[in-house]
């Protein structure tokens, strides 16, 4: 939603919004671009005299502004819906869907486009460093979005990306997730399969090649070409050799079209590569200038980004909260790091681990961290017990105070914390920060 904000205040609207909590980086990119927040759902907001209200998921009936609108009959839509009516319509759409991986592969995507001179407009669940902005307008006509399936809006239940009309389309990956929406992994199915339904006979869909789900979706029915990577059947990787492991040959159709050589970590980012050069080769850039594009690439905040190094300790800020992100995480930084301590620090703050759904499996996923530290708040569960297959690598607490100091007592010089959460974990980045100085100090 912050985004859209961008997006409106882009096309020449004034443009206001309201939130319970705001947090870096939206927040500071909000500030910074003059839009106007305010905090809390209070319904003295229409004084403001709106003249559409873009109404975000997380807005429930009950929520005083929005009984406010619906009792005045003030004009509201959805956030997806404004952006196809208003941003998307007569554009080439560029979507990015799957469980995981959609913020870093559509920055990579729009980098791509950016190299190649195409200047797409995008909107992204995160801010590329390369642009320093998580949306923009321009005059292109190519538009990157990140294509989300969680639901649009209280009066609309169909998954966002339905609304974006999109030409190319990535399925990254597909798992059960949002169990607050979602009973199972088939009902998620269900709704790439309508978006796979909506996407034009000229369209092209660049599909992950080693995943059943995403098979079983396209089995139901698909109209568009078809390219898979990650598999020996499309767009692949090899290492160049032992001496050269973090540069790939890339290929295609069985033949070598290039090399990828970055400094992004872990094989989920190679995927993520493969299908953001095959989506902009569908655009008109050289499978070469994408692969050349992507040495320039730095990431996005909160994907694997250095917070700082205090007292010979590196901390990370990563958005990884599934238990598949949280595995594939730990280990791009343990191929990074080698040998050297991890210390991984989560927060389940997800609607679907709130709920407990992926508890079992979370130990599992942190296997590869040397020690693991757990907020428990807000949890109508116990972390102890799913963690007790790990246990004395394994801390919980529900005190975030508590849980920092016990950080700072166990971290090394030499050590890499890695801090994982989708929300603002109460600022531990920068309060581990601060504690390991002053321990530096002491």
């Amino acid at each position: 939603m912050g985004g859209v904000a961008v997006l409106a205040r882009d096309a020449g609207h004034r443009v206001t919004g309201c939130d319970a909590n705001v947090y870096p980086p939206m927040s500071t990119q909000l500030e910074a671009l003059g839009i106007e927040l305010v905090e809390g759902y209070d319904a003295d907001q229409l004084a403001l005299a709106a003249d559409i209200y873009v109404v975000g998921n997380v807005i429930t009936r009950g929520t005083p502004v929005l009984e406010a609108i619906l009792d005045r009959g003030g004009l509201y839509t959805s956030g997806p819906q404004w952006l196809a009516e208003n941003i998307l319509h007569g554009k080439w759409v560029l979507a990015v869907a799957g469980t995981h991986g959609k913020t870093s592969t559509s920055a990579m995507l729009a980098w791509i486009l950016e190299d190649a001179g195409l200047r797409p407009g995008f909107l992204i669940g995160g801010v590329p460093s390369n642009f320093g902005i998580s949306a923009r307008l321009t005059d292109s006509n190519f538009f990157v979005i990140e294509a989300d399936e969680y639901d649009t809006a209280f009066f609309d239940k169909r998954s966002k990306f339905v609304h974006y009309r999109a030409r190319t389309a990535i399925l990254n990956n597909l798992e059960f997730d949002h169990a607050d929406i979602f009973a199972d992994l088939a009902a998620i199915e269900t709704q790439f399969h309508h978006f796979v339904r909506i996407l034009p006979a000229s369209g092209r869909i660049i599909a992950n090649g080693e995943d059943a789900a995403i098979d079983r979706v396209l089995a139901r029915g698909c109209w568009s070409e078809v390219e898979r990577f990650g598999s020996t059947r499309g767009w692949h990787a090899r290492p160049l050799g032992l001496e050269n492991a973090d540069v790939r040959q890339i290929f295609f159709d069985g033949r070598s079209v290039g090399t990828l050589s970055w400094n992004q970590l872990g094989e989920h980012n190679v995927a993520n590569a493969l299908a953001a050069v095959a989506a902009a080769r569908h655009a008109g850039v050289p499978v070469e200038r994408g692969l050349a594009a992507l040495q320039g690439f730095s990431g996005v905040k909160r994907r694997m980004e250095l917070r700082g190094v205090a007292d010979g300790v590196t901390v990370y800020d990563d958005f990884a909260h599934h238990p598949t992100a949280i595995a594939t995480t730990v280990a791009g930084l343990r191929s990074k790091v080698g040998g050297a301590r991890i210390l991984a620090v989560l927060e389940a703050r997800s609607n679907t681990m709130k709920l407990g759904v992926m508890k079992d499996a979370l130990a599992g996923s942190l296997g590869l961290a040397d020690r693991i530290f757990c907020f428990s708040a807000n949890l109508n569960w116990d972390p102890a017990f799913a963690l007790e297959p790990l246990g004395a690598r394994a801390t919980v607490s529900n005190n975030l105070d508590e849980l920092i100091a016990e950080i700072s007592r166990e971290a090394r010089h030499g050590d890499h914390v890695l801090v994982m959460s989708n929300g603002g974990f109460g600022g531990i980045h920068e309060k581990l920060l601060a504690t390991l100085r002053l321990r530096r100090a002491a």
